[in-house]
């Protein structure tokens, strides 16, 4: 019965082993505590992009409720969707994103500022 026994630890151990070696990434825990004060920084920046709705800075109106939403966004994606805790891949490949994000803006701004050039 313990030679059974024994045998059964070295193979489950093994098993551990693999495991392990396989899916390190997934051993950090994010504690409970974390995602209540991330939900309630999300919450004040909604009632700070909200209070700042009823400002009267006219042209700086969107551009202040802009900023707080990729104040927000950011915070989504680090805690949420936990690119904080990956690997430098994973936050290659955010970076990557968001900087096509901002060439195809930077594009579509180049090309509406242009549009009626020399017409005036």
């Amino acid at each position: 019965m313990t030679t059974q026994h024994h045998e059964h630890d070295q193979v489950g151990s093994g098993h551990k082993q693999e495991f392990h070696e396989s899916h390190d990434t997934l051993e950090h825990v994010v504690p409970p505590r974390i995602y209540l004060i991330v939900g309630a920084v999300l919450l004040i920046l909604t009632a700070v992009t909200v209070w700042a709705s009823f400002l009267e800075l006219n042209v700086f109106n969107p551009i202040i409720a802009l900023f707080i939403a990729c104040v927000k966004a950011t915070i989504v994606v680090l805690f949420f969707m936990h690119v904080k805790y990956s690997s430098k891949l994973t936050k290659l490949t955010v970076a990557g994103g968001v900087f096509t994000f901002l060439v195809l803006i930077g594009m579509t701004l180049a090309d509406y500022f242009t549009r009626a050039w020399g017409r005036w």
